[in-house]
């Protein structure tokens, strides 16, 4: 079975994006993580920002504090430690509309990495993708529960969202149920719950749990900020939240949303399935 790395929310827009215009791209990442991430057989993140170089700040909610866009030169960051996959279902993928959000799908494309969670349309938004590593397929099924204002329309961009405190929706549980038909392993990502929370909520456990129950392989989350415990039932481990993996972000005292986890799962290793190796952000 291949070795998966999941990274948390990596923002590679702001100063993070000024620094990519004048620096080369793989110096954002430690030696040590680009060495450790090579020898994984796949890795996934959180790609909380669009990578354009058009867009307007977005008007759909009002009083919206941040706005997160990154510069072509985030595929070469996301290269540089080998991620083939990303989840766009987050609160920053229409932070400059659609245009950059449809940017931000063909650079993605362009540069060989896979983007789930967004689209054109909410059955592009909501399709899942799958990829091969260590000569097993490989399927991410990616969903935001908020903003509902950036949900994917009929014919419009915008992200995979579902209300999950309210339960798993229909389209969700066919989505997976139909992704076991076309790989060997499944992974839900989902961008849940508020920022700077210390831990998961019921409501994400219980959703965790559906997601199991539905053929999850694996349940891993971001949002919060903040790295959170994991659970571990019949079904496979729960990765509730990652923390952070790259930002420019103010630091919490207390929280210390300075401090995540890039999550290592091989399937069926036994007591070495899941490998946390912790990580500290210096660039914040």
């Amino acid at each position: 079975m291949p070795a998966i790395g999941l990274l948390g929310d990596v923002m590679l827009g702001r100063s993070v994006g000024d620094t990519l215009r004048d620096e080369p791209a793989a110096e954002l990442w430690s030696e040590e993580l680009r060495s450790l991430c090579a020898s994984l057989d796949l890795m996934i993140c959180n790609l909380e920002c669009c990578v354009s170089e058009r867009g307007e700040r977005t008007r759909r909610i009002p009083g919206k504090p941040f706005f997160f866009r990154a510069p072509p030169a985030a595929v070469a960051a996301l290269q540089s430690i080998h991620v083939r996959a990303v989840s766009l279902a987050n609160n920053h993928a229409l932070d400059y509309e659609e245009e950059a959000l449809a940017d931000t799908l063909g650079l993605l494309s362009d540069g060989g990495v896979a983007a789930a969670g967004a689209g054109r349309g909410a059955e592009a938004a909501r399709r899942p993708v799958v990829v091969e590593a260590g000569g097993v397929r490989i399927g991410l099924l990616c969903v935001s529960d908020h903003p509902h204002e950036y949900a994917a329309g009929p014919v419009r961009y915008g992200i995979a969202h579902a209300d999950l405190e309210r339960g798993l929706p229909d389209w969700l549980l066919d989505q997976l149920g139909r992704l076991h038909e076309r790989c060997e392993l499944a992974i839900v990502f989902a961008h849940w719950g508020p920022n700077m929370s210390a831990a998961p909520s019921p409501w994400q456990r219980r959703a965790a749990a559906a997601f199991q129950d539905a053929g999850a392989d694996l349940v891993a989350g971001h949002s919060a900020h903040v790295f959170h415990g994991i659970e571990w039932k019949a079904g496979g481990p729960v990765l509730f939240d990652l923390g952070d993996a790259l930002d420019d972000y103010h630091v919490d005292p207390v929280l210390h949303n300075d401090l995540g986890v890039l999550a290592i799962w091989r399937p069926g290793a036994g007591d070495d399935e899941l490998e946390l190796v912790g990580l500290k952000l210096a660039y914040c």
